[in-house]
């Protein structure tokens, strides 16, 4: 099986070049990949990639994600988490491929308490919303075979994420204020890359299953929760930590005003996923445990 990952070195795209591995051959492009075009703001030229390399399945990892910035970037966020997806698509469509592709819970506004399901209505809150629910439908239009995986609060050991940015200032303050009425699941790449590689090999047996699916570390919590989880096991797994943080304060979204508004409830329910792939998915802490473990003990 011929695979084309384009964003290799994102937190997902690294980890799906080590799941993807032992499914087939893979061609990993990013932005600067010079053989072959993986720059989603190259419509041409992802599709003569595409064309050129004539890939069984085309997995993409690459985003426009600066969710606040994309309030000033309409156009950038459009091509990359749009456009992009929709050329794609198309080229698929034309070769017969499968197209892997990455969303969002911000697809929803982000009301009520319950776990949002693949057939709830979206209601994007944001630009950077609007565009990746676009980009699913540019998907779904082009009539190529797909897989679009939903998730959300993804996080990884390498790159940047939240738990990194607690543990940090954990060390440098005395207190934090962290805001508590936003709810979801804090989700591992390395988890969505096992699923993607797992799903891949079933649909390629099962194509009546394609379609979106919501794709999330089981449980729930609020980023004031998690920060307070990732505090206590930093410092179960070094004790020597200089942690300076003794109080941690919850806010409302309301104290941090952004560009951008924030779904409050991004629980997603991942029954579909479960019941069709035959999967059943860990808790978050789980997760999150393991990455602080790698984090930590390679200080």
């Amino acid at each position: 099986m011929n695979i084309l990952l384009l964003g290799k070195n994102g937190q997902l795209g690294w980890e799906l070049q080590r799941s993807l591995s032992v499914t087939g051959h893979v061609t990993a492009l990013d932005r600067n990949s010079r053989d072959y075009c993986g720059d989603l703001g190259n419509l041409q030229g992802l599709t003569e990639t595409v064309r050129v390399l004539k890939p069984d399945v085309i997995v993409n990892a690459a985003a426009y994600t600066a969710v606040d910035k994309a309030e000033s970037e309409p156009e950038l966020a459009g091509t990359i988490n749009t456009a992009a997806p929709g050329a794609l698509a198309e080229a698929a469509a034309k070769l017969g491929a499968w197209l892997v592709h990455y969303s969002t819970d911000y697809v929803f506004d982000g009301s009520g308490n319950c776990p949002w399901t693949e057939t709830d209505n979206p209601a994007p809150l944001s630009i950077y919303g609007k565009s990746k629910l676009e980009g699913e439908q540019r998907i779904q239009q082009s009539g190529c075979k797909h897989l679009i995986l939903r998730t959300s609060w993804v996080y990884a050991a390498r790159g940047n994420n939240f738990a990194k940015t607690m543990l940090r200032l954990a060390q440098e303050r005395e207190q934090l204020t962290v805001i508590n009425d936003q709810s979801g699941a804090p989700t591992g790449a390395d988890l969505l890359a096992d699923i993607t590689a797992h799903a891949i090999r079933y649909l390629q047996h099962h194509p009546q299953h394609a379609g979106i699916y919501h794709c999330a570390a089981s449980g729930e919590t609020t980023w004031y929760e998690y920060a307070r989880f990732v505090i206590g096991q930093a410092r179960q797994i070094r004790s020597d930590l200089p942690v300076k943080c003794t109080e941690i304060t919850p806010v409302p979204t309301s104290a941090y005003p952004a560009p951008a508004h924030r779904p409050l409830n991004s629980r997603l329910n991942t029954h579909k996923l479960q019941t069709v792939f035959g999967l059943t998915l860990p808790p978050w802490q789980q997760g999150v445990t393991r990455m602080l473990v790698e984090i930590l003990e390679n200080r």
